[in-house]
């Protein structure tokens, strides 16, 4: 029996922002953190304890980790990028093996060796068949568990069990749209969070200031995006109103990112100015300020 004390903790690090030091990454607690190399980018994901956090907190305090996307599978809920995050290596394993597979088959097609060239198709089809394998998401299922999503105040467990696991097919556009704006948004979070802590060495009030507001940037970003994303899995019909709910959502989240990026370039150009009190780059915080407070209103 876990007691609250060591949840609370665990929770503490998987929402502390990550620590740069150099080209290393590192949690709350010291304890560096493996960057994930995908065909979309690069990610820091800190990954939860299982044995402290049960299922439903590990899909809400970490939804973006490997252990969170073994759930949605094993829910039935769970999609392709969960089994690409999963197999995060695979892609760069199988571009290996293809290569040397193609330089293994050049002599072998030159000489005209009929078992050779036999063997070379048989081994050119087995990943093949491996991939077809493990992106068959119903082998993952788990017939015992629960099949809802993410917990969280958007999502309906009740009438979760009744949707379609993909959403409407109309709606997928907006869903790969989120996914793709949050592998953007990461990888600006990671710059700006860099950026920020060369300008302003902690501890500075200026440091802490531009801290939080990028901590409440990325609560207010994935708060957006978690919400557009359960629209497109539990809308029933692709009415007017749900995609203008949609397209509001998205454009929050393209007016985040584009916040951040006009402080990076502030801030890139702040660091190489002898005057580290640009008002540029206090207005710049301002504006993302009150963008958090209008959407917060919004909402």
């Amino acid at each position: 029996m876990v007691d609250d004390t060591s949840k609370m903790a665990e929770i503490n690090r998987l929402k502390a922002p990550l620590k740069y030091d150099g080209l290393k990454v590192y949690d709350a607690n010291g304890n560096q953190v493996n960057c994930i190399e995908t065909l979309s980018g690069l990610k820091f994901i800190v990954e939860p304890n299982s044995h402290i956090l049960n299922d439903e907190e590990i899909l809400e305090y970490a939804p973006n980790s490997k252990e969170a996307s073994k759930i949605r599978l094993k829910r039935g809920v769970g999609s392709n990028s969960d089994v690409m995050l999963i197999n995060d290596s695979l892609y760069w394993i199988l571009g290996l093996y293809y290569t040397i597979l193609i330089c293994i088959a050049i002599p072998v097609f030159y000489t005209g060796n009929r078992m050779g060239m036999f063997l070379i198709l048989i081994l050119a089809i087995l990943p093949l068949l491996y991939l077809y394998y493990i992106f068959n998401l119903k082998q993952y299922k788990d017939a015992n568990a629960k099949k809802q999503t993410n917990k969280s105040r958007f999502s309906t467990p009740e009438i979760q069990k009744d949707m379609p696991k993909e959403g409407l097919k109309s709606l997928k556009k907006y869903a790969d749209e989120v996914e793709d704006l949050k592998v953007i948004f990461d990888s600006k979070e990671i710059a700006v969070r860099d950026l920020i802590e060369k300008c302003f060495e902690p501890p500075q009030i200026t440091y802490d200031r531009f801290m939080t507001t990028i901590d409440k940037s990325h609560d207010l970003f994935y708060h957006e995006a978690d919400s557009a994303l359960n629209i497109t899995q539990l809308a029933v019909e692709d009415t007017p109103r749900v995609k203008n709910e949609l397209n509001t959502k998205i454009n929050t989240l393209k007016s985040i990112i584009d916040h951040i990026e006009d402080l990076i370039n502030e801030l890139v150009i702040n660091l190489s100015s002898d005057d580290k009190s640009s008002e540029d780059v206090k207005n710049l915080a301002d504006d993302m300020e009150n963008l958090i407070d209008s959407v917060k209103e919004y909402n």
